[in-house]
């Protein structure tokens, strides 16, 4: 009896792969696991990519492959690829201990004598901008911890000095300079504290001007210009951390909610050694403008910034002496919505003028603008610039992205400084999303292509031609077994809603779609200024778990409506001033009611989800339309608009003082009292953006109507719901599950 159930054991080893491989996930369909937790589909990276000053290379970081593990940096040759390693990691070896420094980001000295490297980085909101910096010396090797005893992880921003010989650097709200050679630190900042922020900004200008690095050495090195903002009297939020003791710890935040007071905002300038600050003069209220950016002129006389009214609708291009802060403007942006930053700014004509992006004639151009007030448009049309990309100085051409005849696509196109028609560089047939790192020389380019359908490849390419020179980052794995899956190709159409106006969107089908049949259909929507969702681009994780849903059965798409971003002019951008949660909401509307008369669409299972902005267009939709969505998913969503922060809410609704009706009609709390369908709300009590607060509101809201719905909350997590292990997978396997029971998969 025993050597029988030896030999069934033995027969049973045998055959386990065998049962194990027949137990394999089908490599032509999508799971929530191969999607979040495998490497199926995971996507190659490449940098951070450092181009040489002239052009005639790029440094960047790789693994080592060496037993001390780690990772180096290492020069490539743009023309002959050669690879040549600068910082081997036992170059990076602390002196005690013996341990390897994990390189995170790094900085070349001017000279490229010295590295400045980034590493035991710690997350300051939304991203990681504290943690220990480390100086290492080319030629003797030598290794030098900048702060002295500073706690560790605590220096945010180390910047070398233009001379490479010091480093300066912002901790606990101060601003200090440290020489190289003897460690010497000197503070320049005394007074920064809890609320008086040196050298860096509050939550709100970080996370609505993407403003962090909060000072600027002067390129003649005697300088230091920095903002100061004065957080006291800001309201303070307080967020509850229940899960981590055994008694609640409140983590509190600064936060100006919408009419309420912001940090005052202005700009010192000092000597890099040391002495009184000289602050720049500006006439007005300091907690009631904003100052999102400031660039020394080439010569270091001088300090352009860019002056915000708390409107957002006027913005002076302002020239500042550092020597006594005196002012004087040299060109106003201003429109009767809002205007945007530019962050184009960049000097020409030794100093004499610079570029600079404007929608003053209804379109995004680029203007040239002299320091004695003169300005002169370059790209002229109706069409918008999206971004610039470089600029070559010494030919005179303004490299700049942009895409005329469709506003889902991205191409280089190069223009003379002098005007005349733009030259297209990237090559016809190529539709899609293409991003460049351009070298300073403009000879060269590393260029990301994607499309919808088309995984990233990473490659060199030269410039103005365009052509390949070898491929850097091919993601053969992704696209291999992207392909293998079952799927038609996703679809872009437009829909026109009436009056003029054509929306864009796409579509992805069931890959056994049956025209004779009539589909569900889930519409992803984000609806709002910030953000366009009708790219041709690679969507990653989002756009495999749409993809994932019409395998299921279902029809997914996703509308653009008037006010999202894309490059369509100032008109259509800026039609949404006033009507957040109004305009956005009756434009997706309306494109469903045509949409719903397509022979393939079930006009009686329609679902919807989005996040942040997104999610609110879902609690809008679900309330103001509730006789057209069925089902509806909302993530992170802001359920009252005076609960949102003042730059971004005030930007596209105007002040509360001036029409608090415009902010009540735009908040779905406001349509609580409609709801038919089955709603579920996801937050995190972690988000430091969109407050759990408001979801708490809207719950009482919900109740006090007795509406049904659905809730999960997820303990701690930000705004981006993904701290934690397997925190992804089961917030998807969450909407998946809910979609699915609510809003039955199929063509019928």
């Amino acid at each position: 009896m025993r050597r029988n159930k030896e030999w069934l054991f033995g027969l049973f080893v045998l055959l386990l792969p065998l049962i194990m491989f027949a137990q394999e996930v089908d490599p032509s369909f999508l799971t929530l696991d191969r999607i979040f937790n495998s490497l199926d589909f995971r996507q190659q990276r490449f940098g951070p990519v450092k181009w040489m000053s002239d052009g005639s290379g790029y440094t960047t970081i790789e693994e080592s492959g060496k037993d001390l593990g780690g990772k180096e940096i290492v020069k490539y040759d743009p023309q002959s690829g050669k690879r040549t390693i600068l910082i081997p990691v036992s170059k990076l070896v602390q002196q005690r201990g013996g341990d390897v420094i994990e390189i995170e980001d790094y900085t070349w000295s001017s000279d490229m004598k010295k590295v400045l490297i980034f590493t035991n980085t710690k997350r300051v909101w939304r991203q990681n901008t504290r943690g220990d910096y480390w100086v290492l010396d080319i030629e003797s090797s030598e290794l030098h911890k900048l702060g002295g005893n500073a706690e560790p992880s605590t220096l945010m921003f180390a910047k070398f000095s233009p001379d490479g010989r010091s480093v300066g650097y912002v901790r606990e709200n101060n601003i200090y300079v440290e020489d190289i050679e003897s460690g010497k630190i000197k503070q320049l900042t005394f007074d920064g504290s809890e609320t008086l922020i040196n050298g860096t900004f509050d939550w709100v200008y970080e996370e609505e001007f993407s403003c962090r690095d909060g000072f600027r050495w002067s390129p003649d090195g005697k300088k230091i210009a920095y903002w100061q903002l004065d957080s006291e009297g800001v309201g303070t939020f307080f967020m509850i951390n229940n899960t981590d003791s055994i008694y609640p710890r409140l983590i509190p935040i600064r936060y100006p909610k919408v009419g309420t007071t912001n940090s005052s905002c202005r700009v010192g300038v000092l000597e890099s050694s040391g002495g009184e600050t000289i602050w720049i003069g500006l006439n007005d209220d300091p907690r009631n403008h904003y100052i999102p950016r400031m660039k020394w002129s080439v010569d270091s006389k001088h300090i352009l910034i860019q002056h915000l009214n708390r409107l957002q609708n006027r913005n002076e291009v302002i020239l500042c002496d550092p020597e006594n802060g005196d002012t004087r403007i040299v060109f106003i942006d201003t429109d009767d919505r809002w205007v945007d930053v530019c962050d184009d700014v960049e000097w020409i004509d030794d100093g004499k003028s610079f570029i600079f992006v404007s929608e003053k004639d209804r379109w995004r151009h680029i203007y040239i603008v002299s320091i004695n007030g003169n300005v002169r448009c370059v790209t002229q049309g109706d069409y918008d610039v999206v971004s610039v990309e470089a600029v070559d100085k010494k030919e005179g051409w303004i490299y700049f992205i942009a895409s005329p005849d469709d506003p889902k696509s991205r191409y280089l196109y190069r223009i003379k400084m002098s005007g005349g028609d733009p030259e297209r560089l990237t090559p016809e047939g190529m539709d899609g999303n293409h991003q460049y790192q351009i070298s300073p020389d403009c000879r060269w380019a590393i260029h990301t292509y994607s499309a919808m359908d088309t995984p990233p490849v990473i490659d060199l390419v030269t410039l103005p031609d365009h052509n390949r020179v070898r491929i850097l980052v091919e993601n053969k794995r992704l696209h291999e077994n992207f392909e293998a899956l079952k799927r038609v190709k996703s679809e872009f159409f437009r829909v026109d809603i009436g009056d003029g106006t054509v929306l864009d969107g796409w579509m992805i089908k069931p890959w056994n779609f049956d025209s004779s049949k009539r589909y569900p259909v889930l519409f992803y929507v984000y609806g709002e200024p910030w953000g366009q969702t009708v790219q041709d681009r690679w969507g990653g994780e989002r756009y495999l778990w749409h993809l994932m849903l019409a395998q299921h059965g279902y029809i997914v798409m996703s509308i653009d409506n008037r006010g999202t971003p894309c490059p369509r002019g100032r008109e259509w951008r800026k039609a949404i001033y006033g009507k957040i949660g109004i305009l956005n909401i009756s434009d997706q509307a309306a494109a469903l009611k045509e949409i719903k008369k397509w022979d393939f669409v079930d006009g009686t299972r329609i679902g919807v989800w989005g996040w942040s902005g997104g999610g609110s267009s879902i609690l809008n939709l679900m309330f103001q339309y509730p006789d057209l969505y069925h089902v509806g998913m909302a993530v992170a969503p802001v359920a009252d608009q005076l609960l949102y922060d003042t730059i971004y809410q005030e930007r596209y609704m105007g002040l509360v003082s001036h029409n608090p009706e415009r902010f009540k009609n735009g908040s779905p709390i406001s349509y609580a009292q409609n709801l038919k369908g089955d709603l579920l709300i996801v937050h995190g009590t972690g988000d430091d953006n969109v407050h759990y607060q408001g979801t708490e509101k809207l719950i009482n809201e919900l109740v006090k109507y007795n509406k049904q719905f659905s809730v999960m909350i997820y303990p701690n997590r930000s705004h981006g719901i993904y701290e934690g292990k397997n925190t992804r997978v089961h917030l998807f396997g969450l909407l998946t599950k809910y979609l699915e029971e609510h809003l039955p998969a199929g063509g019928r």
